[in-house]
């Protein structure tokens, strides 16, 4: 989610207008973040609004404008985090259609798509926030501690053990 900086006159005005410039601008953005996260259209939709909802009721707490970018995708990461934990308390679970040959469609893109989008349903949700950040939003290990909250040391972790559980379902599949 990476944006062109703030206008140095929203930045004069304070956290409401900084906010408000941002969001006219980089919704999209956020939206797409929360939809490679979540994996799904209508929870994204409600993640990215819930998200600037929370950011719109919170933006006193915005210390520094020009840091806004990193705030609100802190809070957008964890509204999406939250969505994946109810998802996975109510889940109901899916047939199980992997030993089925899948139809030839001519494209193999789609099918690898569809098995790493199971792989990445098998992961815990902390897991699944640092592989889509690290691979999909192309951010540093110290750009997704600093939205996580968590020290660099962590998102390494959780990165390896990520990797690792991901080339576990990836090789159960084929």
């Amino acid at each position: 989610m990476r944006v062109e900086p703030v206008p140095p006159a929203a930045v004069r005005e304070g956290p409401a207008d900084v906010l408000a410039a941002l969001t006219r601008r980089d919704v999209d953005r956020a939206y797409r973040l929360a939809w490679a996260i979540l994996g799904n259209d209508e929870e994204a939709q409600d993640a990215t609004q819930d998200a600037l909802t929370v950011a719109w009721q919170r933006r006193d707490s915005l210390r520094d404008p020009a840091r806004v970018e990193a705030w609100l995708s802190r809070i957008l990461i964890n509204t999406c985090r939250d969505q994946l934990r109810r998802r996975a308390r109510s889940r109901v679970r899916p047939l199980d259609l992997s030993p089925l040959p899948s139809v030839a469609d001519g494209s193999q893109s789609a099918a690898s798509r569809d098995e790493l989008g199971r792989a990445l349903d098998a992961l815990n949700p902390d897991q699944r926030i640092v592989v889509v950040l690290r691979f999909w939003a192309d951010l540093t290990v110290d750009d997704i501690a600093e939205r996580l909250g968590v020290p660099p040391g962590t998102v390494k972790s959780r990165l390896h053990n990520s990797l690792r559980a991901l080339r576990a379902v990836l090789e159960d599949q084929r």
